[in-house]
């Protein structure tokens, strides 16, 4: 138990950007697109919704070591334009240590100024002498305002604190980016009113980064960086990266066409089927829904005839992607059936597709997008819902196959 002073700072919060004196009808307000600051980082523009919006607030959370701090540093000089700059409030890190960081990264800028300090009226009042073009808090758990008791952290500190950097951020119309602590289950500690209070939320895990919230942009966006010793580079060709160490003529492996917000990817789809010595077969899934996964063994059992109850089954999505869409069930059904019947798939072969109770194969969003990708790469053959065909164009030098049932998918798909 702690005690904590209740904090009287409701009166003396200044008003956000744009305020009013009253209410206003809809009609009478000013209309237009938000003025975004480009990184020239594609990938962090990307899952940005285009780039930096002016008066943001973006929280970017995971576990440490992942590259927060120095993704951070790398887009961090490129928001200034001469004579601007761009400040850098470290509460963890000393500047020797973030000026060892930056001569690794290859960063030498005049524009980017670190402050090593916690105490929130400390910061507000440099920002106001230094007027910079971005502001980085690193980390708003460890950032405290004087205006109340309770320690650097807690609950009230957290909700305080970002509440006080988003009017700064509305007032100013500066981006602010806040760097936040995980818990154990990979979740930004402290309170849930913290993602409400901040414009987005990126979570950076494994080797992806991923907006998780977004007021301006999509949510689904995800950008691709290989961690290298001179930091981050973006991966420019996600979807050959994926496919790169891919082995060919190897049963139980389809490549299957998926979608993350706007951009189509490429992904390897593994399954391993084997008999079990156990009385409960395992179902194991790595980067699906493990529930996807027996739904779908279900129907294999009932729709296809297949015997898979003395089987172990084990479904791999490579790149440690984490893929919700239904468009993977078709790749899913082809992988454990190949692994299955050991028989490969055609190596230039690309399915997708949504698998029914009914065994029926369902249309899905954007097929146009997803195949132009996949005939960029080389693939020369997709397997596709019957219902995606009928409207689809003509594709160069690729052969499109409607399916209806998985039946007939798999006696199209297997070599």
């Amino acid at each position: 138990m702690q005690e904590e002073r209740i904090p009287e700072v409701g009166k003396g919060r200044p008003r956000a950007a744009g305020g009013t004196s009253g209410p206003l009808p809809l009609s009478e307000i000013e209309s237009g697109l938000e003025s975004r600051l480009l990184t020239h980082v594609g990938e962090f523009d990307r899952i940005l919704g285009g780039g930096v919006v002016q008066g943001s607030v973006v929280l970017i959370g995971g576990d440490p070591g992942i590259g927060k701090t120095t993704l951070l540093l790398q887009i961090l000089p490129r928001l200034a334009q001469p004579p601007e700059r761009v400040l850098y409030v470290s509460g963890e890190e000393s500047p020797r240590q973030i000026k060892m960081r930056c001569e690794r990264l290859g960063i030498d800028s005049e524009a980017l100024l670190i402050y090593p300090e916690t105490n929130l009226e400390e910061i507000l009042k440099t920002t106001q002498t230094v007027t910079p073009a971005a502001l980085v808090v690193d980390s708003i758990q460890t950032t405290f305002t004087s205006l109340l008791t309770s320690a650097p952290g807690s609950i009230s500190q957290v909700q305080e604190v970002a509440a006080q950097l988003m009017f700064y951020a509305k007032r100013s119309g500066t981006p602010v980016f806040l760097i936040g602590h995980v818990t154990k289950d990979g979740a930004i500690a402290g309170p849930r009113t913290l993602e409400h209070i901040v414009d987005t939320v990126l979570y950076c895990e494994g080797e992806k980064s991923q907006a998780v919230k977004n007021r301006f942009g999509s949510t689904n966006e995800i950008g691709v960086f290989e961690m290298t010793d001179a930091g981050l580079k973006e991966v420019a060709n996600p979807s050959a990266w994926f496919l790169s160490e891919r082995p060919q003529k190897a049963t139980g492996s389809v490549v299957v066409a998926s979608l993350e917000g706007t951009r189509p990817i490429l992904i390897e789809l593994q399954a391993l089927v084997s008999p079990t010595s156990f009385p409960m077969p395992r179902r194991t899934a790595n980067g699906v829904d493990g529930n996807r996964i027996a739904l779908l063994v279900a129907v294999m059992e009932k729709r296809m005839g297949l015997n898979l109850s003395g089987q172990d089954i084990y479904v791999n999505v490579v790149g440690g992607l984490q893929i919700e869409e239904p468009a993977l069930d078709l790749g899913i059904v082809a992988a454990v059936t190949s692994s299955l019947r050991n028989r490969p798939i055609a190596p230039t072969t690309v399915v997708f597709g949504e698998v029914g109770l009914g065994g029926e194969v369902r249309a899905v969003g954007h097929s146009e997008i997803r195949l132009r990708e996949a005939a960029k790469l080389g693939f020369r053959r997709c397997l596709l819902p019957e219902r995606n065909l009928e409207k689809m164009p003509p594709i160069e030098s690729m052969e499109l196959i409607g399916v209806a049932e998985v039946g007939q998918a798999l006696d199209a798909v297997l070599t």
